[in-house]
């Protein structure tokens, strides 16, 4: 039986790119502007990829929802773009899954909720943009993960079916969207999860304890996407 799968799609931060050194590198740049001290780069990964919004809050304390937040993200995001692609590096083994799954005839794209602007200059460093078949950033679509928007247009982008694609990431949310959208999640156990989070409990269809693990798990799938719109 051929494999039904047409489409795997990924997460960035955390997933295919660890991104944590140059972002926590940012955030304590931003608090040695305020005359903080550094905080220990073990207490900045398990948030990076909960975005700039989780970044402020443990850098600063600050929601969203506060009047300095705007000017705090921008300020940050200003910051890391200057050292985008410092410290940041290809998480061992993505680039080995990745020719596994184009030597299966199958293609790969990207989802995250990073802005555009830092997402196309960050893929360039790593000749990840030419080769994906679709990217789609925070700012592609009006709604974000959790919502299944950005993932929904990247099979519309590719022209394949919800049913037969996978997202792959190391957050709830990225579970959530991929169900919300109709496709299965497998999550990233090598990526930025807290230890105070269970990852076994946000109902995900598989988990990778490193990237190479994907291959079999798409050999040995079959079937489509379960319906849980009644769920």
């Amino acid at each position: 039986m051929l494999n039904p799968t047409s489409l795997i799609l990924f997460d960035l931060d955390g997933t295919l790119l660890d991104t944590a050194p140059d972002l926590g590198a940012a955030l304590n740049f931003q608090r040695a502007e305020h005359n903080l001290p550094p905080i220990p780069q073990e207490r900045i990964r398990p948030v990076v990829s909960h975005g700039s919004p989780a970044l402020l809050k443990l850098g600063f304390g600050i929601e969203p929802n506060d009047s300095r937040f705007a000017g705090m993200r921008a300020r940050l995001l200003d910051i890391y773009r200057d050292c985008l692609s410092s410290e940041t590096s290809v998480f061992p083994g993505v680039e080995a899954a990745l020719l596994g799954i184009e030597k299966r005839g199958l293609r790969w794209g990207i989802v995250t909720n990073k802005p555009g602007a830092l997402t196309g200059p960050l893929l360039q460093v790593f000749n990840l943009q030419q080769r994906a078949a679709c990217v789609v950033s925070g700012d592609t679509t009006p709604r974000r993960k959790p919502h299944p928007d950005q993932l929904l247009h990247a099979c519309s982008l590719t022209g394949c079916s919800p049913d037969h694609s996978i997202y792959v990431g190391d957050a709830q949310r990225d579970v959530e969207a991929a169900h919300a959208a109709g496709m299965r999640a497998l999550v990233a156990l090598y990526g930025y999860i807290d230890a105070e989070e269970s990852p076994t409990d946000w109902q995900a269809d598989g988990v990778l304890s490193e990237p190479l693990e994907i291959l079999p798990w798409l050999d040995a799938y079959a079937g489509p996407a379960v319906d849980r719109s009644s769920a």
